[in-house]
C-alpha cells in the first residue's frame, strides 16, 4: 500500500485566490498619494500654458483674452491698496467674497432647511407629496433671472431679494433628494420598528432620517452649487460690495482681468466649500458605499 509523504507538493488545482497575499507595498501607497496631488496640479499647469499661448498668439485682443500675468496683476490690485485706491470700489477681494459667502450661507441655509422639512413630509405623507411636488418641479425648472426682477419689485433692492433668490434656488434640489430618499426607505425596517413598539416619531427619527441622510447630504451639496451658480444673478442689482457685483460692475467697463479674478474666486471658494461638505458627508454617513 502506497503512502503520501508529508513533504509532497500541494495539488496543482489550488486556486490563485486561495493563496494569501502580502501587505500592500508602502511604495504603492506613496505613489497613489503623489498621483492624487500631481494630476490636478499638472492639469492646472497645462491650462495656464495653453492660456498663455492663446493670449500671446494675438488671435484676440488683450481686452477679450488677457494673459495670466494681467489677471495676476488685477488680483493683486483688488486684494490690496494701490495708488491710494483700496481694492475694487473701496473693498478688497476678501471682503467682497466674504459678503457674498454670508449671503449664500443665509439664503442657501434657509432653502436647505425648508427643503429638508418639506422633503420629510412629502416622503412620509402621500397627500403632501401630491400637493407640493408639481410646484417644486415647476420652481426647479425656472432660471433665477426669470423671477429675480419680480423679487426686486416685491422686496426692494437691498439684501432681501438677494437672500430670497438664493433660498429659492437652493430649495428644490434638497426637497427632491430628501423626498426620494425617504420614499426609498425599506418598508421592512419601518415595520420592524413599529413591531418593536416605536411611535411614528420614533420611526422617523431612528429609521427614516438615518436611511435618508446620505441622499439628503448629496442634495445639500447640489443646493450649494446651485446657489453659487445663482450668485452673480443675485447681485446684479445693488450687488456692491459682493463678488458677483464686482464681476458685473467690471464687465460693464470691459475690465476682463477683474472679471476673471472674480470668476476664479467664486470657483475656488466653491471647490473648498464642496470639499468641506464632502468631508462632512464622509464623517456623518461613513457607511455609505459599503456593504
Amino acid at each position: 500500500m502506497s503512502t503520501i509523504s508529508p513533504l509532497s507538493k500541494p495539488d496543482d488545482t489550488t486556486s490563485p485566490a486561495d493563496v494569501p497575499r502580502g501587505p500592500r507595498s508602502p511604495a504603492r501607497g506613496v505613489w497613489a498619494r503623489v498621483r492624487h496631488v500631481a494630476l490636478p496640479f499638472g492639469s492646472l499647469l497645462l491650462f495656464l500654458a495653453l492660456w498663455q499661448l492663446l493670449a500671446a498668439s494675438g488671435t484676440w485682443s488683450e481686452t477679450l483674452v488677457p494673459s495670466p500675468a494681467k489677471v495676476w496683476d488685477a488680483f493683486v490690485d483688488v486684494s490690496t491698496t494701490h495708488d491710494g485706491v483700496r481694492g475694487y470700489n473701496g473693498t478688497t477681494l476678501v471682503e467682497h467674497l466674504g459678503i457674498s459667502l454670508r449671503r449664500i450661507a443665509l439664503g442657501a441655509g434657509l432653502g436647505i432647511a425648508a427643503g429638508v422639512v418639506l422633503g420629510l413630509l412629502m416622503g412620509t405623507v402621500g397627500w403632501v407629496r401630491s400637493l407640493f411636488e408639481p410646484w417644486i418641479t415647476f420652481l426647479r425648472t425656472l432660471p433665477p433671472l426669470a423671477y429675480f426682477s419680480l423679487l426686486i419689485i416685491w422686496l426692494g433692492i437691498n439684501e432681501e431679494p438677494k437672500v430670497t433668490l438664493l433660498a429659492v434656488a437652493a430649495f428644490p434640489p434638497v426637497a427632491v433628494s430628501t423626498t426620494t430618499a425617504v420614499a426609498a426607505v425599506p418598508k421592512s425596517l419601518i415595520e420592524a420598528a413599529r413591531a418593536l413598539g416605536g411611535s411614528r416619531w420614533d420611526v422617523v427619527r431612528d429609521v427614516v432620517v438615518p436611511s435618508a441622510l446620505p441622499e439628503t447630504l448629496t442634495g445639500i451639496r447640489l443646493a450649494v452649487g446651485v446657489a453659487y451658480s445663482s450668485l452673480v444673478a443675485a447681485e446684479l442689482v445693488n450687488g456692491l460690495p459682493g463678488i458677483g457685483g464686482m464681476v458685473k460692475d467690471a464687465a460693464n467697463y470691459n475690465n476682463t482681468p477683474v472679471v476673471l479674478v472674480g470668476i476664479i474666486a467664486i470657483g475656488v471658494s466653491g471647490l473648498i466649500i464642496d470639499g468641506l461638505l464632502l468631508r462632512l458627508e464622509r464623517t456623518v454617513v461613513p457607511w455609505r458605499g459599503r456593504a
